[in-house]
C-alpha cells in the first residue's frame, strides 16, 4: 500500500549542527592586553579629531569669530563616528578601532553579541557607575586593571557576559 504524501507539508531536512567555539579555542583567542588597549587609544584618537573641530569652532563662536561652521562639521563628524561604530558593534562586535586592529566583542561562549547587549549591558553600567561623583573614578579605574586578571576581563565584560577575541 503506498503512502499518502501532503504536499502542503514543511519541508523535512536533516541538518548537522553547526559547531561552535570550544572553551580552549576561545581562551587561545582572546585579544591580548595591548591589543585591546591599543584599540581604545584609536578609538579615542578617532574621536578627538571630531572633538578638535568642535573645540576650534566653540572657541571662535565664543570670541564672535564666527566658527559655526567648524564646530557644526566636528559635531558632524563625532555622530557619523557613533553611527558607524554602532552599525560596526552591531555586524561584528567591533569598533573602528578594533576593526584595524582585528579584534572583536563576543560572548563567553563564542555567539554573536549584539548592540542591545553592548549598550545596555556594557556602556551604560559602566557610564553610570562612572558619573558618581568621586567614586566613578576609582570605579573606572578598577574597571581597567580588572584586565590584568587571570581571565584579562574587565569588570564591563563580566557584567555583560562578553570577551575579547581575535576576529
Amino acid at each position: 500500500m503506498e503512502q499518502e504524501r501532503n504536499y502542503y507539508a514543511a519541508p523535512q531536512a536533516a541538518v548537522d549542527d553547526v559547531g561552535g567555539f570550544s572553551a580552549e579555542d576561545l581562551e587561545a583567542r582572546k585579544a591580548g592586553r595591548g591589543q585591546r588597549l591599543a584599540a581604545v587609544i584609536l578609538d579615542s584618537v578617532i574621536f578627538a579629531v571630531g572633538g578638535v573641530f568642535a573645540g576650534i569652532g566653540g572657541a571662535a563662536a565664543g570670541r564672535g569669530d564666527g566658527g559655526m561652521v567648524a564646530m557644526a562639521v566636528g559635531s558632524l563628524i563625532i555622530l557619523a563616528l557613533i553611527v558607524v561604530n554602532c552599525v560596526l558593534l552591531h555586524q561584528n562586535g567591533q569598533t573602528l578601532g578594533k576593526k584595524l586592529l582585528g579584534i572583536k566583542i563576543v560572548r563567553s561562549d563564542g555567539g554573536r553579541i549584539g548592540l542591545g547587549r553592548i549598550i545596555g549591558m556594557r556602556v551604560i553600567p559602566m557610564g553610570l557607575l562612572g558619573a558618581i561623583p568621586y567614586l566613578g573614578f576609582l570605579i573606572s579605574l578598577v574597571d581597567s586593571l580588572m584586565i590584568f586578571g587571570v581571565e584579562r576581563r574587565c569588570v564591563h565584560d563580566m557584567i555583560a557576559d562578553t570577551i575579547v577575541i581575535q576576529a
